[in-house]
């Protein structure tokens, strides 16, 4: 028996898209800096197409802007494209408005440049935090059906604490919204990510498939999340402090092979396919 869907997703960002450090460089300097997304996301890419896999590309559009071609290149192999906003700015740093505008000016840019219609949004660095309660009604009036923005365990940046860890549905003022938090189980009481980020790279594979198969058993799909700089460990470093040098840079040689081993031990999709097939 084949085990349940779960979902493997790409925050298609570059290796100085660090929010919350103080050192990632406003966007005026973004085209002088050199880019390692094209050759690092074709390889996500290429490890997803070898096991069968599609995944959820959550695209900042400033870089669908400058590789057009290479966003096409991912909606044509299959995989959906979703917001990540569009200079990745926190959220929590934006008045509602100014996050309207953003949000609504990616989703088009994004459509434009893929074909295909934008569902989806996930906020740099899981900045929804209780100083955005009209996070989900401006998402749904700019047009979006989906978030995964959610972090429901300690997080450095954002985090939301609930316990609704499951994917459930959210009423607005301006309509619905489903929300997909970032998958967390709990060990003794309190909530914990293993599938993605620093966590999917510090902790020993067999831990985060026990702990993705536990989530499974409690009926949920464990949301897989990568960035393209991650596979990439030769990647510049940027000046941090300690503990976010650690974060951002523990265990960066570990990620590829743990990407083949989700991909060889997880029946993983995009977003939008598993929420057709939970549909149907």
């Amino acid at each position: 028996m084949s085990l349940p869907q779960s979902i493997f997703s790409i925050d298609v960002e570059d290796w100085f898209n660090l929010s919350g450090t103080g050192f990632e460089p406003p966007p005026s300097e973004w085209d002088r800096l050199e880019s390692r997304i094209e050759r690092n996301l074709h390889t996500l890419l290429e490890l997803l197409a070898a096991a069968g896999g599609t995944a959820t590309c959550f695209v900042v559009g400033y870089f669908a802007k400058r590789f057009p071609h290479l966003i096409r290149e991912a909606a044509a192999a299959g995989h959906e494209i979703a917001s990540h906003s569009y200079f990745h700015r926190l959220v929590y740093e934006m008045s509602a408005d100014e996050f309207y505008q953003d949000v609504l000016a990616t989703r088009k840019l994004l459509e434009d440049v893929s074909g295909q219609a934008v569902r989806g949004f996930r906020a740099p660095a899981f900045s929804v935090t209780r100083q955005t309660p009209w996070f989900f009604e401006k998402l749904v009036e700019a047009g979006y059906r989906y978030d995964s923005s959610v972090f429901p365990a300690p997080h450095q940046t954002g985090g939301l604490a609930t316990d609704r860890l499951a994917p459930h549905r959210l009423e607005t003022p301006a309509g619905a919204l489903t929300e997909f938090p970032i998958t967390a189980v709990r060990v003794l009481g309190r909530p914990m990510c293993f599938f993605g980020g620093g966590y999917l790279r510090l902790f020993p594979y067999r831990v985060i498939r026990a702990m993705g198969y536990t989530a499974l058993n409690e009926g949920r799909p464990v949301v897989f999340y990568v960035h393209p700089r991650e596979i990439d460990p030769d990647h510049p470093r940027m000046p941090l402090s300690l503990r976010r040098k650690f974060t951002c840079y523990v265990n960066l040689r570990s990620t590829r092979p743990k990407i083949r081993q989700i991909l060889r031990d997880f029946n993983v999709s995009s977003f939008d396919r598993y929420m057709a097939q939970v549909a149907a």
